[in-house]
């Protein structure tokens, strides 16, 4: 136990923060929406630039897009069009990203939205983002050659389909993020039949219908 490196304990001030953010998140989750961006590289190695908008309590995917050169503009663009039909949202967290510059961040006020920015090297902070670019990543971007910016943009908006129509969350209480009731039975002798998503790479079941 010597040679073991200590973890230092959190300084109050610190600790006060953690307890604060947390609070907020856990008061206002209805109202919270992130943003944030995730790399993907292409059959040539080009990265492409995945940007997207998650909702925290329902854990939907609001918008998504990709581009080779992100700026500030293509950003804010991309905002007006994932908050044009929501009303409900009163916060956006981001982090320090360079895209999410004063003209972002002043976009969103106008909108009616409050930001929220993550602390410096504290990834925890944009908790639900960071988990779900995991989920993209083991699920699909891991597991497939992109070769162009039109075939990641189709085989995600595919995957981001089916996450939120048909992916059941444990956090949800096996629900989806669009929500849906169990499909009863149609028939006694019905049986499951499987649906290929992303080219087979996913598998979603339902029941077979009466002829």
């Amino acid at each position: 136990r010597r040679y073991l490196a200590r973890i230092p304990e959190f300084k109050p001030r610190l600790r006060k923060w953690r307890l604060l953010w947390k609070r907020f998140l856990g008061k206002h989750a209805p109202e919270i929406a992130a943003m944030d961006f995730f790399t993907v590289r292409t059959l040539f190695f080009k990265p492409l630039y995945v940007f997207f908008v998650i909702h925290h309590s329902a854990r939907k995917i609001l918008h998504f897009n990709a581009t080779y050169h992100p700026t500030e503009d293509w950003v804010s663009n991309q905002l007006r069009s994932a908050f044009e039909y929501e009303t409900n949202i009163k916060y956006l967290i981001m982090d320090r990203d360079a895209c999410f510059s004063v003209k972002v961040r002043r976009t969103v006020r106008h909108m009616g939205i409050k930001v929220k920015r993550t602390s410096v090297q504290s990834p925890w902070q944009n908790g639900i983002a960071e988990r779900w670019v995991r989920t993209v990543r083991t699920e699909l971007t891991n597991r497939v050659i992109l070769r162009t910016r039109w075939s990641a943009f189709t085989m995600l908006a595919e995957y981001i389909r089916y996450y939120n129509v048909h992916r059941p969350h444990m956090s949800l209480d096996g629900d989806t993020p669009c929500g849906g009731s169990v499909t009863p039975r149609p028939f006694p002798d019905a049986a499951l039949i499987s649906i290929p998503v992303c080219g087979g790479l996913i598998r979603r079941y339902e029941w077979e219908k009466a002829a």
